[in-house]
């Protein structure tokens, strides 16, 4: 769709014909964008974007997709959305009610026991665990999937 914009000049008084001049269209860039919906807590590849025009305030914060490859939806997604930093997590290795190993390491030493998760951790993240062996509320560090470490005293 070509733009036009509309001159009308008056010289000495006298008014002079319009005129009908093309107008340049607006300025795009080329954006990521989501090419599908992405649901809260799912897994984004490269594969679930594609590039779009976008004007270039829309196209701000967009992260590119290699940025967000592995990466975890904070919240639900819409397609044709760009990704910002706020739109992403670490993967989620432990999640809220899920059963834990509790593992507390004292040097060569480890004892485990089991576990329900309070909050949700990806790797290194603090998480809240209960120990189902003594219903006591414990904070751990999240060490790999479903399971969880206690610095020992």
């Amino acid at each position: 769709m070509a733009l036009l914009l509309s001159i009308a000049l008056a010289v000495a008084g006298a008014p002079a014909p319009a005129a009908a001049l093309p107008a340049p269209p607006p300025a795009t860039v080329q954006a990521p964008v989501l090419a599908r919906t992405i649901e809260k807590g799912e897994l984004m590849s490269a594969a679930d974007f594609e590039t779009a025009p976008l004007g270039p305030n829309a196209a701000r914060g967009a992260l590119p997709p290699a940025a967000a490859a592995g990466k975890e939806a904070a919240r639900r997604l819409m397609a044709g959305a760009i990704v910002k930093g706020t739109d992403i997590v670490m993967p989620r290795l432990v999640r809220r009610g899920e059963a834990v190993t509790i593992a507390v390491v004292s040097g060569g030493l480890t004892i485990t026991a089991p576990g329900r998760a309070l909050t949700d951790g990806g790797k290194g993240d603090a998480v809240r665990v209960v120990s189902l062996s003594t219903n006591r509320t414990l904070d751990a560090v999240v060490d790999q999937p479903g399971r969880v470490r206690i610095a020992g005293q």
